[in-house]
């Protein structure tokens, strides 16, 4: 039995990570890779498949970095683990030894058994597996009218970009009044929900799926808690994930009522050498301290720096308390983002807040040809004007100024510090220095605040 300083378990994006940052911390260290499938996927990207890539290969994600560096990696599954001998056995039959473990087996698709006709034929889940969506990717080709299950992130995009073939109709049910109203605020909700509408996708929300009947052991028809039977050749599945910890707890580690692995600061179980990092292991919410949901890719590549550079004794402390979820999008041509708090989950965990919004143009003047509306909600607390949440919509340019937000989120930035925020602009990039959105709108909390909120 061969034996390694390290196996990961996994080669997402948390995997793959830990192991780059742990070969360039601990060079002389043997790491193993032991994953699924010779290929990979960019989770975030598999929507664009349908459409804007029109190809899996397109985005195939893999751990390059990683073997270019010295580690080892194997397309096998690990069937078995045993904490106290420190081995595991693969599919193949291959039994391997270690010093340390690392569960990165990120997370699964939610099954909706409770929806009679989900096990029919032609019903179809957006699967973090390459062979799988490949599988679909070609058989989607022949489908002509498609029922997407979700409002949420991958369910309006994966509805968006099938909705751009010409000879497809596409229907999104969502039970929530508005779609992404996990991550959003209902006022950016109602931005994106409209956005979606605007395309060729049909968008039902408020309503729930009954059933889905099939003919002949294939999906036929989604019938509605309305009443409405939808005809269809397809159904898409996308109603949420949650953490892959089948193995993990067949091992005997600890998860909470999430499913997910726990760990402490440092992403390390409670079993000495043990670690879990990614979608797979817990997650403590930044602002509210309480047990959280959070399985973003970015989220997991923090978390994985963090553990590869401590796997041998802590060397980098952990920079941050809790996971401060950022979310993106770009639905219809317009970009969408949001960090923090917002007026949705504030009322949830009881956070009071003053929040202000300004719009305005991403270019001065805004008549140039690339100009794009922007809108910035920025969120602070009423006590003392720290920020603690933020939405951004409009053009491009959101994305990365929601990472401005998160990053003045985490290091307790208050609006009063932002007004004085020293920017550089350039009248094809920003908005002009004199109306800086992200400083104007820090003004109007100011303004709020002096009021008395």
């Amino acid at each position: 039995m061969k034996k390694y300083d390290v196996i990961i378990i996994g080669a997402g994006p948390a995997g793959i990570i830990t192991g780059v940052t742990a070969k360039k911390a601990y060079p002389g260290k043997s790491i193993l890779m032991l994953k699924e499938e010779e290929k990979g996927l960019v989770p975030c990207g598999i929507p664009y498949i349908f459409h804007k890539l029109n190809d899996v290969e397109k985005n195939v994600m893999g751990p390059k970095p990683f073997v270019d560096l010295g580690g080892e990696v194997k397309a096998d599954s690990v069937v078995d683990v045993n904490l106290t001998d420190k081995s595991l056995k693969t599919k193949s039959g291959k039994e391997y030894g270690f010093e340390k473990l690392v569960f990165a087996t990120g997370s699964k698709v939610i099954v909706p058994d409770f929806i009679q006709g989900y096990d029919l034929g032609n019903v179809y889940y957006i699967r973090k597996s390459y062979n799988y969506i490949k599988q679909i990717f070609e058989e989607l080709k022949a489908k002509k009218n498609i029922v997407v299950i979700g409002g949420g992130f991958i369910g309006a995009e994966v509805a968006e970009q099938l909705a751009l073939h010409p000879d497809k109709k596409v229907t999104l049910v969502e039970s929530e009044p508005y779609c992404f109203s996990k991550a959003f605020s209902k006022e950016l909700s109602k931005v994106a929900t409209k956005a979606l509408s605007d395309t060729e996708v049909k968008v039902l929300t408020s309503v729930r799926v009954e059933k889905i009947t099939g003919q002949n052991g294939n999906a036929s028809s989604v019938i509605l808690s309305t009443g409405e039977d939808i005809k269809c050749d397809a159904v898409i599945m996308a109603i949420g994930y949650k953490p892959n910890t089948g193995l993990a707890i067949q091992a005997g580690l600890d998860v909470n009522k999430m499913g997910a692995i726990i760990v402490d600061n440092y992403e390390r179980t409670k079993e000495e050498d043990i670690c879990a990092v990614g979608d797979c292991s817990q997650t403590i919410g930044f602002m509210t301290g309480r047990m959280d949901h959070v399985m973003l890719a970015s989220t997991a590549t923090a978390e994985a720096r963090v553990l590869g550079h401590n796997l041998f004794g802590i060397r980098m402390r952990k920079s941050f308390s809790g996971t401060l979820a950022v979310f993106s999008t770009e639905i219809n041509g317009i970009a969408m983002a949001a960090a923090g708090v917002n007026d949705s989950n504030a009322k949830d965990a009881n956070i009071q807040f003053v929040s202000s919004t300004f719009s305005d143009f991403d270019t001065h003047p805004g008549s140039f040809e690339s100009t794009s509306p922007l809108t910035i909600k920025l969120y602070a607390s009423s006590y003392d004007g720290s920020i603690i949440g933020g939405e951004v919509w409009g053009g491009k340019s959101a994305g990365e100024i929601i990472n401005i937000i998160s990053l003045a989120i985490q290091k307790s930035v208050t609006v009063y510090e932002l007004i004085s925020f020293q920017i550089g602009t350039h009248p094809l990039l920003t908005a002009a220095p004199t109306k800086a959105i992200i400083v104007k709108v820090a003004e109007g909390i100011i303004s709020k605040l002096n009021k008395g909120g």
